[in-house]
């Protein structure tokens, strides 16, 4: 299921918890659900160790989160922050990935990423448990504030090409965004203000 419903893009979340700890941890479950307003979703199973990720704990007790773009450049420290630690660890420091401030959110954003994006969030969804299996936690969050790394802001749009974004697809298998191509897009009256002029 996994390797046909792909790529996908990665979702590298960056959290605060309760005590003031950062936690930054990569999920594929996850995209842009609209547009206008800007908003986004991820979604993670309940882990065998506890009720809830500490990812979607401290989203949902905090209201906020940040995601950051990985590049491939990112993909190994991505990599490292998918590992399982000990809840009071921050996986900034740890795996020594520079972090800094956010503007609109307390939690930090990664300092490499070519684009992060504070997030409110606006609603949490569980579903599953039980016979189903585990207990999957999806948390919708608005995009309040951006941070686009310099460079990558071409004529006011961003440079995915450039950026080279990692996906994940099946298993241990991912891919990056090396070649882009256009095609007209096919526009109708009800979508005509949303997209500009056909």
């Amino acid at each position: 299921f996994n390797a046909i419903i792909a790529p996908r893009p990665i979702g590298w979340i960056s959290t605060l918890d309760g005590n003031g700890r950062a936690n930054l941890a990569p999920f594929s479950y996850f995209n842009i659900v609209s547009n206008l307003p800007p908003i986004l979703m991820f979604s993670c199973n309940e882990p065998e160790d506890r009720a809830v990720k500490d990812t979607a704990a401290n989203a949902s007790a905090a209201g906020e989160f940040v995601f950051n773009l990985v590049s491939y450049d990112l993909v190994e420290k991505m990599n490292y922050t998918s590992t399982p630690v000990p809840v009071d660890v921050d996986e900034f420091e740890h795996f020594e990935i520079e972090k800094a401030p956010c503007k609109l959110v307390a939690a930090p954003r990664v300092v490499a990423s070519p684009c992060s994006l504070e997030c409110k969030v606006i609603k949490v969804l569980n579903f599953g448990g039980g016979e189903r299996g585990p207990m999957t936690t999806v948390t919708f969050g608005e995009v309040i504030g951006m941070h686009i790394a310099a460079g990558f802001l071409i004529n006011g749009k961003f440079d995915t090409a450039k950026a080279l974004p990692v996906s994940r697809l099946g298993g241990a298998e991912y891919a990056v965004c090396e070649k882009t191509f256009q095609l007209e897009r096919q526009f109708s009256r009800a979508n005509e203000a949303t997209y500009g002029d056909a």
